[in-house]
């Protein structure tokens, strides 16, 4: 009777702290709500934060935005100011902080308008903390950066105190309404999970089986593939098939900005074929570009989108990629051809048009979302992804 009783007891105090740490999302949602009057939340998805993002998706879907980049969310964030009074929270991955500096310094500053802001920031990177090479130099000026910013920070992790934590967003009260802007850097694992809450979509390809097509059609032209799995799929497709990884250049960092870096190789090696490997939630990120490669047109280029309409290497959310018809926008940027893709013969018949292709052309090809629990990393560095392409370029000149 005795054991029963205690067994009991275990498996009420155990459900009590699953629930506890379910709740520790939430709570941290609340907190900011209670101590800074914070009602409407936007930024982009980040893997370190995607335990927010999934909570802001299923529980707060009126007042939460995903954008297209960091910037874009803190100019919505200051139209929320400007037309309620209310301060917003805008959330991102450090590596984002690039992309508010600009809205931050002539928007936001004290100096300029004064608009108010809680930022919540992943830390990747962190360091002492093992993390990408892309990641590594970003983490290691995250804190420096916000400083110079004028942007004051409280760090928060697993072991984070509510109320101390309590306490310190009460000393920035004071801050915060003289019209200046704090950020909560969050490291790794500080949120307990919640249920996720992942885009879907009812395509039938599969991405990595798609990026394999690519490779059996490029051959030795040159593939400028974009941030995240797409880049981790393109380099074991090459190690499966046994095929040197010269051609590709993987942008491990810089999300949005792959089709820049292929524009600016294709307009100097106009007679080798270039194909840019996109993801939606790149392309959204700085769109502007398209402009850009669609006004000069380098015969020589394809445009890839692989668009699966989710961040889904932070961990699956939404992209507005769903409402969005990108051959028509690839097409008023002056983009010559434009293709979409959803089965497999028409991305046979689409790759075959577009490598035999002399003009600049854009293919849309629409994918599940999914990808193999095992799949790695690349096991180069990147100087020696970059050094390997462009001794391959030079060998070929």
């Amino acid at each position: 009777m005795i054991f029963y009783f205690y067994f009991y007891f275990y498996l009420q105090t155990t459900a009590f702290c699953v629930n506890i740490r379910l709740m520790e999302t939430k709570l941290f949602v609340d907190i900011l709500k209670e101590e800074f009057n914070c009602s409407f939340f936007t930024g982009v998805p980040d893997s370190q934060l995607k335990e927010l993002c999934y909570y802001l998706t299923q529980n707060e879907s009126e007042n939460h935005l995903i954008c297209a980049n960091e910037g874009n969310a803190v100019a919505v964030a200051a139209g929320e100011y400007l037309s309620t009074g209310k301060i917003s929270v805008v959330y991102m991955q450090n590596s984002g902080l690039g992309n508010i500096v600009n809205p931050v310094t002539s928007l936001l500053n004290n100096k300029v308008y004064g608009i108010p802001c809680v930022f919540v920031v992943g830390w990747r990177g962190e360091p002492q903390v093992k993390d990408e090479p892309q990641h590594v130099f970003q983490g290691e000026i995250t804190l420096d950066l916000l400083h110079v910013l004028g942007i004051h920070t409280i760090v928060i992790d697993k072991n984070t105190d509510i109320d101390e934590l309590k306490a310190d967003l009460r000393k920035e009260s004071d801050y915060i309404k003289s019209g200046n802007s704090i950020a909560v850097v969050v490291k790794k694992g500080a949120f307990e999970s919640v249920e996720k809450a992942k885009a879907k979509n009812d395509f039938k390809l599969i991405r990595e089986q798609v990026i394999d097509k690519i490779t059996k059609y490029t051959k030795t032209d040159l593939i400028v593939c974009t941030t995240g799995k797409a880049s981790r799929e393109l380099f074991e497709i090459r190690e499966k098939d046994n095929e040197s990884h010269k051609y590709d250049f993987l942008t491990v960092g810089s999300m949005g900005h792959a089709s820049s870096i292929a524009y600016g190789i294709a307009k100097n090696l106009s007679d080798k074929k270039v194909w840019c490997i996109d993801g939606d939630g790149a392309i959204l990120m700085h769109m502007g570009a398209m402009s850009i490669i669609g006004n000069k047109k380098p015969k020589n280029l394809v445009h890839v989108l692989i668009n699966n309409q989710a961040h889904e290497t932070v961990g699956g959310m939404a992209t507005s990629s769903s409402s969005m018809d990108y051959c028509s926008i690839a097409k008023a940027c002056g983009y010559a051809k434009q293709y979409r893709v959803e089965t497999e013969q028409e991305l046979e018949e689409t790759l075959k048009i577009a490598k035999e292709s002399n003009e600049l052309t854009f293919v849309e090809i629409c994918v599940g979302l999914g990808s193999r629990a095992d799949l790695g990393r690349p096991t180069t560095t990147p100087q020696q992804n970059k050094n390997s392409f462009m001794d391959n370029i030079k060998g070929n000149k």
